[in-house]
């Protein structure tokens, strides 16, 4: 008996060492959102749903291209992954998001910056929670609703179903997100049954906007302003890819020249300090590599097909270089 005991323990410590994704402590106990979130939901929703799903997303990654990738990575090219993937890499992030914007403490209040946007934006916390309120009592089923930052670095609400979230490239609505409300019956069920409303309500007293206020300095600092040569080849990209989706590959063919000449500006830019690592420089390069290739098959009047899957893997490049450029989750 001891013999299989010692040969399980060491099969488990091998599968945790090699793990890719890992579930993050509680910041609190199972009782303490109690009133509003009671411990038996905390407790199943955090050891049972939330560990599940990051069981499921590192068996689901062994021997694809997400097995090296970061959770945001994922996201940006999860219309590529399997459902396996995307639902379980949402799972796993969207909880550890969750659990981090929830809070015994009391009275916690948005940092100037936060309130100041909010104010702008919805014109009072009131309004905010009014609004996110009814995107997560509307979303038919499970899902989330989100407060987020957008492109534009301005505060947004939408929703998702299921396990999706704004990071995703199948998002309807996209950005980072700062504060997610889990809708799942799963995360209030048992306290509220189907009175979700009544749970929507009461979440607020939990919350932890302290770390939303860190989650929006962390979303809006950084832009494409700090980085002009991005933000112009950004322009060219959005101006030849959106168009190649709907099958129109001209604007592609007369400005691919342009792609090159920004993407060599960009590979030669001071990158700012807080995107300055290896992982941009090496993507900056493969992006501006892969303009002269894509100029090539354009000059070389190479099928639609060919232009467009050059084109995509271009447009993934570039994201990927976004992707980067915001702080990284495991």
């Amino acid at each position: 008996m001891k013999k299989y005991q010692i040969l399980s323990l060491l099969l488990f410590v091998g599968v945790s060492v090699t793990a890719q994704f890992s579930q993050k402590p509680l910041p609190y106990s199972y009782t303490a959102l109690e009133p509003f979130i009671d411990a038996q939901t905390m407790e199943i929703h955090y050891s049972k749903h939330h560990a599940a799903y990051v069981k499921n997303l590192n068996a689901a990654v062994i021997g694809t291209d997400a097995e090296k990738m970061s959770i945001k990575e994922i996201f940006t090219n999860v219309s590529k992954f399997s459902p396996a993937i995307r639902n379980n890499a949402g799972g796993h992030y969207n909880h550890e998001l969750f659990w981090s914007i929830l809070t015994p403490e009391k009275n916690t209040k948005p940092s100037p910056e936060l309130e100041k946007a909010i104010n702008e934006t919805f014109g009072s916390m009131d309004v905010l929670k009014e609004k996110l309120n009814a995107a997560a009592a509307t979303r038919f089923g499970s899902g989330w609703a989100w407060l987020y930052v957008d492109s534009a670095k301005k505060l947004a609400i939408s929703s998702t179903p299921n396990q999706d979230n704004p990071l995703m490239d199948i998002a309807e609505n996209k950005g980072t997100p700062i504060l997610g409300i889990d809708v799942w019956e799963h995360a209030y069920y048992l306290k509220y049954q189907n009175k979700r409303a009544d749970y929507l309500s009461a979440i607020w007293n939990v919350i932890n906007w302290n770390e939303v206020s860190n989650n929006y300095k962390a979303a809006t600092k950084g832009t494409f302003d700090d980085w002009p040569a991005l933000k112009d080849f950004h322009k060219v990209m959005s101006q030849t890819f959106h168009p190649s989706e709907e099958g129109n590959l001209e604007p592609i063919k007369k400005r691919s020249g342009e792609m090159v000449e920004k993407a060599a500006l960009l590979a030669k830019s001071t990158i700012p300090a807080e995107f300055n690592k290896k992982e941009v420089v090496t993507a900056v390069q493969k992006l501006a590599a892969d303009s002269k290739k894509l100029d090539k098959l354009v000059k070389s009047k190479k099928s639609d097909k060919e232009l467009t899957n050059a084109l995509t893997k271009l447009h993934d490049v570039f994201h990927e270089i976004i992707g980067l450029c915001t702080t990284e989750e495991h």
